[in-house]
């Protein structure tokens, strides 16, 4: 369950009352995520009847000093025609507000569902939705570092060390060790950067169809290496979820419709190997880091770290699926 704070009609209409949205009519937790509190929200609107909107309490995983680029990134994208919920700013302009010590912000409800097994169409639609998020923020003023790029996986899988490794699984010390050297060793540091999502899992997209009605969940968003986050999706749409099995036509689809928007270049699909045995690393090691360091009464649900193993399995034996 995602409502980690618990909030009363009383402090929810309140909070409400802040917007010009019209008066709560209902409020109901959302049980998805595990960063913050998440609700859905229903008022009256302001004359063209019921609205709904996403209200967010972050619980500490998000840095609020942040919160500014992550919600200007938003209102950018939005301005651009991009399928991306806008921030609802309240009377005063403010685009959160705070309850005692917490941040809150309400953002629009977007319609769509969020697909477990997607088509190629989809998969076509998601990589333009993806491109398009990367030309639109070109010239979003603010940046954020990534601080679960390259060095960030490195303190992650230290963190763990061999023996919190092996007990994952009895492989996993030595495969972390090999890859780590390939993707330090082979990391690219000229290749063109923008702000990128860098968690596009198919849980991120709603879709009615095969379209993009939203791409939610911008809390990891940072500028990087652009062509990185077209493996970070790939690695997210292209595999069953315990990364058994690849779909070849989910990742000829998802990578056809990125270029359809944006064309890759030639250095960037040279590399799109080692970008993608990076995005593996990069949740094997959160997921690895988590799986060893959360207590076991902790809320959040373990996420296996093996599923990714096997991407970074698959990816270092196999280069050839981005046609490099």
């Amino acid at each position: 369950m995602a409502v980690y704070t618990q909030l009363g009609a009383e402090a929810l209409a309140a909070l409400i009352g802040e917007f010009s949205v019209g008066d709560l009519v209902s409020a109901k937790g959302i049980a998805e995520g595990v960063s913050n509190s998440n609700w859905l929200i229903e008022t009256t609107g302001t004359g063209s009847g019921p609205q709904r909107f996403i209200l967010t309490m972050f619980e500490g995983r998000t840095e609020v000093a942040e919160l500014p680029f992550f919600l200007g990134l938003l209102d950018h994208l939005a301005d651009k025609k991009c399928p991306v919920p806008r921030t609802i700013h309240d009377r005063d302009g403010a685009s959160f507000r705070w309850i005692d010590d917490k941040a809150v912000t309400l953002i629009e409800f977007l319609p769509g569902v969020s697909v477990s097994e997607p088509t190629p169409g989809q998969a076509r639609s998601v990589g333009a939705a993806l491109a398009g998020l990367h030309l639109a923020a070109a010239d979003f003023p603010q940046s954020r570092a990534n601080d679960l790029s390259l060095a960030g996986w490195r303190g992650l899988i230290d963190g763990c060390g061999a023996e919190g490794l092996a007990s994952i699984d009895p492989s996993l010390a030595g495969l972390v060790a090999r890859e780590m050297a390939v993707i330090e060793g082979e990391w690219p540091t000229d290749l063109p950067r923008s702000i990128i999502h860098a968690d596009l899992f198919p849980d991120n997209v709603l879709m009615l169809g095969d379209s993009v009605t939203g791409l939610i969940d911008f809390y990891f968003a940072c500028h990087d290496i652009t062509a990185y986050d077209v493996a970070v999706t790939h690695a997210a749409w292209c595999f069953s979820s315990d990364g058994r099995e690849f779909n070849s036509e989910i990742s000829e689809a998802l990578l056809g419709g990125y270029e359809s928007v944006r064309p890759l270049s030639y250095a960037e699909t040279a590399v799109l190997p080692v970008l993608a045995r990076g995005a593996a690393m990069r949740f094997l090691s959160t997921r690895a880091y988590d799986w060893i360091n959360t207590p076991p009464d902790a809320l959040v649900v373990k996420k296996d770290p093996m599923a990714f193993a096997r991407r970074l399995e698959f990816y270092a034996a196999n280069p050839g699926v981005f046609g490099a």
